[in-house]
Parts: C-alpha cells; sequence; structure tokens
C-alpha cells in the first residue's frame, strides 16, 4: 500500500480565508497556511494533491499555492454537505487509492525528526490500513474533537487499535465509551487533525451520502463505520496542531512556527523585551495596582 495522494479540505464557508493566511515559516520566508500544508504533504511523499474548495475559490487558493499551484488540483465542494461530503468530492481524484488527508484551516508544528504526517503515512504504509493522528486531550476540551476508543498495539506504546469513534462526546460517554487503558485519568484520545485513510472510507462515504439528504455527513461517522469494518490504527502525535479559526489562532501559529524556527532566539529576545517593557510601564499582568 503506497500513499502518493492527498486531499486538504478548505471549503467551509466561514473557514474559507484561513489558508489564505500569510506566515513566516521556520526558515523566515513568507508563505500561505495552504502553501505550508501542500509542502508538508510533499514531504510525507504525496506525488498528487487536491485541494477542496468553496465555488469560485480556485483562483484565490491557486494564487496561495505558489509554486505548487500547477501541480494541485483544486475541486469545489458544490453545496454544503459536511466535512464527510467534502472529503467524497474528491472521490474521482483518489480513484480508488490510499490517500492522506489535512484540514487546510490548521496548522501542525512538529519538532520531532520526522513530522506528522510523514509518521502517518510511513505506519499506514507498513500495516496496510488506515491511521489517524491523536493527542491524548483532558476531558474538558472533548466538546471541540473527534474522539476514539481502542486498545493498545504492543510491542509500540504509541499506536491503538481503534474500535469506537465519536464526534465531540460529552464526558459521562467518554468515561463510559472512550477509556483507553494507559492514557491517564481525564484524558482522552482526540484526532490531531491528519489521517492516511483506504479507499474504504470513499465507499462508505458513498452510501452515507445515498441516504442522508437532510443532514451534514460527517467523517467521524464514516471512521466510526470503518473501525466496524477493518483494522483502523491511531498513532499519538507529538506535535501541535494550532487551529487558526480559534481567538488569536493566526498569532498563536505564527509563534510556534517561530519559536520552531531558525529565529527562535530573536523571537524570544523580542518577546522578554515586550514583557519587560509593559511590566515598566505598569500595564503588565502582574503590575501593581
Amino acid at each position: 500500500m503506497l500513499v502518493r495522494k492527498a486531499i486538504i479540505t478548505a471549503a467551509a464557508r466561514s473557514q474559507r480565508e484561513l489558508p489564505l493566511q500569510t506566515l513566516i515559516d521556520g526558515d523566515g520566508n513568507k508563505k500561505s497556511l495552504l502553501h505550508i500544508l501542500i509542502e508538508q504533504s510533499l514531504a510525507a511523499g504525496a506525488e498528487e494533491i487536491a485541494v477542496v474548495v468553496w465555488p469560485g475559490d480556485e483562483t484565490p487558493y491557486a494564487q496561495a499555492a505558489g509554486p505548487h499551484a500547477s501541480s494541485v488540483r483544486f475541486i469545489p465542494q458544490p453545496e454544503p454537505r459536511g466535512y464527510g461530503h467534502a472529503i467524497h468530492c474528491a472521490r474521482s481524484f483518489t480513484n480508488g487509492d490510499p490517500f492522506l488527508h489535512m484540514v487546510g484551516d490548521h496548522l501542525y508544528v512538529s519538532a520531532a525528526p520526522k513530522p506528522s504526517a510523514q509518521r502517518l503515512v510511513e505506519l499506514a504504509q507498513s500495516e496496510r490500513c488506515s491511521v489517524s493522528g491523536v493527542q491524548p486531550t483532558r476531558e474538558s476540551l472533548l466538546s471541540r474533537y473527534g474522539t476514539v476508543g481502542g486498545r493498545r498495539v504492543p510491542p509500540r506504546s504509541d499506536v491503538y487499535r481503534v474500535d469506537t469513534v465519536i464526534e465531540k462526546p460529552t464526558p459521562t460517554e467518554a468515561e463510559q465509551r472512550l477509556l483507553v487503558p494507559g492514557i491517564r485519568a481525564g484524558y482522552y484520545l482526540c484526532f490531531f487533525g491528519i489521517h492516511v485513510l483506504t479507499p474504504t472510507v470513499m465507499d462508505i462515504l458513498d452510501r452515507m451520502l445515498a441516504v442522508s439528504t437532510d443532514r451534514p455527513v460527517t467523517l467521524v461517522d464514516a471512521l466510526a463505520e470503518l473501525a466496524r469494518q477493518e483494522q483502523y490504527l491511531a498513532i499519538e502525535d507529538e506535535g501541535r496542531r494550532y487551529d487558526l479559526g480559534a481567538p488569536y489562532g493566526l498569532l498563536i501559529a505564527q509563534l510556534a512556527l517561530a519559536l520552531n524556527g531558525r529565529d527562535r532566539n530573536e523571537v524570544l529576545s523580542q518577546m522578554v523585551e515586550l514583557f519587560a517593557d509593559r511590566e515598566l510601564r505598569g500595564i503588565g499582568p502582574g503590575a501593581s495596582s
């Protein structure tokens, strides 16, 4: 099983401008978030990339893709039928092949020797199955993420066989159905936002879309069905995901890139100066009244 294709979803109406935002990468170069995600996909081994966009956004997205525009296919999602439907719009692109999937409004930063997407691709290829990135997440944040339950796959301590998938569970539901042996109390395995998926996922989405005409089709529901049909693994990721749509999301994502890049010391120095200046002026959080 070789993973040579990637899908980046960026069609959500409320999030469609986020992949176009400009950041300074770890090498000090100005790039759009989309440009960075495309390069991460290529580094993971993808040779063909599709970006699912809001109809009419093809031109600005091609501009944001920079030098990669000519080798990326832009696929419109004709109607807002959900996250799962957005992925399904690229069915003809995948053409029965496995694929890497990343969401277009998140930045992924890792200090590990291998980037997050590459680790997932390597595991999926060696085990010949779907793999999702997950992170232990405290229960107070469960309302933000899809969450999985399962068991560790020896001898590795960071890989799990998934048997249950629930979208944004309540803490009670998570405690009843998503406890994973070895994960500390009050924490659960939540999606990181990167997946490597087999063609079975497209088949499942086919069936779901055929019977669902009045509600959005989610990827989480498809993954829950996938876990019932074939081996499906999750791997803990040591990187961090940054949602550019969150309050101060763009600022925090930029800081994450800067602190993981060549200009880390300079950025830290300027931050210290900023905090010191605010303290001296009596406007910092620790200033006395």
